[in-house]
Order: structure tokens, then sequence, then C-alpha cells
């Protein structure tokens, strides 16, 4: 398997992609098929192939596809203008939603499970998800307009620790189905204090 091997792209690519993840999302990745995504897709089996070779270079496409998505919304230039403040609370709330969704949830718990067989789809998944986002906000806070505001030695660091304010508890109950969902409420909540908490630590005195 060659996960990073190119795929080429077509006008039916995106068709295909919007088919794989609807199926991944209801199967899971080892009870979907590639027959049944053919079919949501509403293409042939043929043409599937002809983008992508098998069903873990598919799903790793859906996965960054979706990453890569989120990262637009949550990273916009029109988001990165505002103050500090208020850019950061944005980017928390957007990577809440994105990772208490039904899709991001799944996606961990079928890349856990694969990892140990398919160590190449972990390392795929950690770069098109977590480490993508860590380096996108490390790099926002390296950036002079923030550290006019903050006196962050190490935005890497800093970036890990945002992230991690922002999983709180909640990520742990739905992963183990203890709660099925996340109120709106309460990643309101969770993100106004994730920047709290982070400007308390590196604001500029």
């Amino acid at each position: 398997m060659n996960i990073n091997a190119p795929l080429k792209k077509g006008r039916k690519y995106d068709q295909v992609l919007a088919g794989a993840r609807e199926v991944f999302l209801r199967e899971g990745f080892e009870g979907a098929s590639v027959d049944q995504i053919a079919r949501d897709a509403g293409v042939s089996k043929a043409t599937l192939y002809s983008y992508f070779p098998d069903k873990q270079a598919l799903f790793m496409a859906v996965l960054t596809s979706q990453c890569q998505m989120q990262s637009e919304q949550a990273m916009g230039i029109e988001i990165l203008q505002r103050p500090v403040p208020e850019a950061l609370y944005s980017i928390a709330r957007s990577f809440l939603d994105f990772l208490m969704s039904d899709f991001s949830v799944e996606v961990f718990r079928v890349c856990v499970a694969e990892s140990a067989r398919f160590p190449e789809l972990g390392r795929a998944f950690y770069d098109s998800g977590p480490k993508l986002v860590l380096d996108q906000i490390a790099d926002y806070l390296a950036s002079e307009r923030v550290q006019r505001d903050l006196d962050i030695a190490d935005p890497y660091m800093a970036a890990d620790q945002f992230l991690q304010l922002c999983r709180a508890d909640m990520l742990l109950r739905k992963i183990f189905s203890i709660e099925t969902s996340a109120a709106p409420e309460d990643m309101d909540r969770v993100a106004r204090e994730t920047v709290a908490t982070f400007l308390a630590r590196y604001q500029r005195r």
C-alpha cells in the first residue's frame, strides 16, 4: 500500500470522495467495501480504481480533504487578521467543531484500530490531521502580529498546549461513547476557557 502515491483527479473525483465519506462514516473502515463505496458514489468500480489504488488510499484522501477544508475555515485570512484573542477563540471553536464531529471521532477510532497492521496509515493520519493543525497554529503564533501581543519563545510547544486545552475531557467522553454529542454551549465554554488560560500564560505584561 502506497498512501503517498500521487492520485490523478478528474470530473468524478469529488463524487467518489463524497460517497466514500458517507460509507466510511456509516460502516467504519473495516466494514466499508469498495463495491458499496462505488454504489454510493454513483460510479463504477473501474472509475473508482482509476482514482484510487486501494481502500486505504481512498480513506486517506477523504481524511486529507476534510482536514484541508477544516483548515481553510479555521485559519482563513479574515480570521487571522482579527485581534489575537478573537482569532484564537475562532480557531479553538472551529477546531472543536471538527474534533467533536462524528466523522472526526470515527476516523480517530479507525486509525487507532488499523495503525498496528498498517503503520503508514497512522503516520499519514497524523501528518494530514494533527500535525497539519499543529504546524499551522505554530506558524500563526510565530507571526509578527501575534508576537506583538504574546511572549511566545517556542510557538510549536505553545500550539500543542493550545490544542490540548481545546480537547478538554469532552473528546474522551465521545470516543468512549459516554456521550454521543457535545452541546454548542459546552464547546463555546471550552473555547473561551482555552483562550483565557492561554492568554494568562503568554500575554505580554
